[in-house]
């Protein structure tokens, strides 16, 4: 094995790096790109890249160009051209909707229509995987390699990284231990770490469940306003502790903890997401204006563990048929749907009605 890191590796640099505010080259078919994330853009580095030849531009996801009127000549995203007098703050007011209502009139902004969009759309995938803001200013480079040799930035070839960004990494189990709990009495928790350096997921066993008949389980995203706060905004909490009573009381099952807080989005854009709900607006159209889809979740993760621990067929606790359809597809068997109707609030009511109507939860 070289001792140099592998492209695995370097994808989990690149999001490190992006994450402090330190660019990342991407090259492909041709051309190179400096790629920065708009939410932890500096002004001297944007002022320095502004003062380069190469064109540079805000790539935004459909979703945010939609939200702004926008054109997204590309579909799935637009490339804004940046302004002469834009710098870090007018970047960050395109990326951010927290001041969209107060601050409305961000354009009319100019989208290009014209050359190759593959290194902007494996940016956005890159923020995205690095639970940033979807939006990237992107600089047209003649040289990657050098540029990425001389100023010592990570280099990454698009056409490798991108099937990496959209695969499942695998995951390894790293350790287990006996841990009785409240809920269902005496538990075994074992923690899984992915290969991409992202974070880790847990599977809480309850009693000995058999591996050769279906077992009771719960696939729970991690909430931690919900979990462990006690929000009333959503029904996560309630979910979590009646599903683990549920098991303690029939002997046996598995909980499933994925780290894909809000939706998949990270912790600080599901607050964000909050805050544009305090201003009127649902869960799915808050994501939206975010520049996320309704729901950026990978539950192929939990039919990974699944399977690691020898489990092929599920009794699946849950309101949400999207978990049903994604286990199955995965070749976990699912013999029955459980319903979870719990934690049902005043403060959540809302949210519960835009998640059946929107999202189709059976409620």
């Amino acid at each position: 094995m070289s001792i140099a890191p592998d492209l695995t590796e370097l994808l989990a640099r690149a999001r490190a790096d992006l994450r402090m505010g330190v660019g990342v080259v991407l090259t492909g078919a041709g051309a190179s790109a400096l790629v920065m994330a708009a939410e932890t853009l500096h002004a001297a580095r944007l002022e320095a890249v502004r003062a380069m030849a190469g064109e540079t531009v805000l790539a935004i996801t459909a979703r945010r160009a939609g939200t702004l009127k926008a054109r997204a000549y590309d579909g799935d995203l637009a490339r804004v051209r940046l302004p002469p007098d834009a710098d870090h703050r007018w970047v960050r007011a395109v990326a951010d909707p927290a001041d969209d209502l107060t601050h409305p009139m961000k354009g009319p902004l100019l989208s290009a229509r014209s050359g190759e969009a593959a290194l902007h759309r494996t940016a956005l995938r890159l923020v995205k995987s690095a639970h940033l803001l979807p939006a990237a200013v992107v600089t047209d480079l003649p040289d990657g390699a050098g540029f990425a040799r001389a100023h010592r930035l990570t280099l990454l070839p698009a056409a490798l990284a991108d099937p990496l960004l959209a695969a499942a990494s695998p995951l390894a189990p790293v350790a287990q231990a006996r841990v009785p709990v409240e809920a269902a009495g005496a538990g075994r928790l074992h923690v899984f770490r992915p290969a991409d350096g992202g974070e880790e997921h847990y599977a809480f066993e309850v009693g000995q469940p058999r591996r050769d008949a279906p077992v009771l389980a719960r696939l729970h995203s991690a909430c931690f306003t919900g979990d462990v706060l006690g929000s009333l905004k959503c029904d996560c909490g309630p979910q979590l502790r009646a599903a683990l009573a549920q098991m303690g009381a029939a002997g046996a099952g598995v909980l499933l903890y994925l780290n894909q807080e809000g939706r998949g989005i990270g912790l600080a854009n599901k607050l964000r997401a909050y805050s544009l709900q305090d201003q009127g607006f649902d869960t799915v159209e808050a994501n939206h204006r975010l520049g996320f889809e309704d729901d950026e979740r990978d539950f192929r993760i939990g039919a990974d563990i699944l399977r690691r621990m020898g489990f092929g067929s599920v009794r699946l606790m849950t309101n949400n048929p999207r978990k049903v359809e994604m286990m199955q597809a995965e070749g976990i068997a699912v013999a029955e749907r459980v319903p979870l109707r719990v934690g049902h609030t005043a403060e959540n009511a809302g949210y519960l009605r835009t998640k059946a109507a929107k999202s189709g939860h059976l409620l």
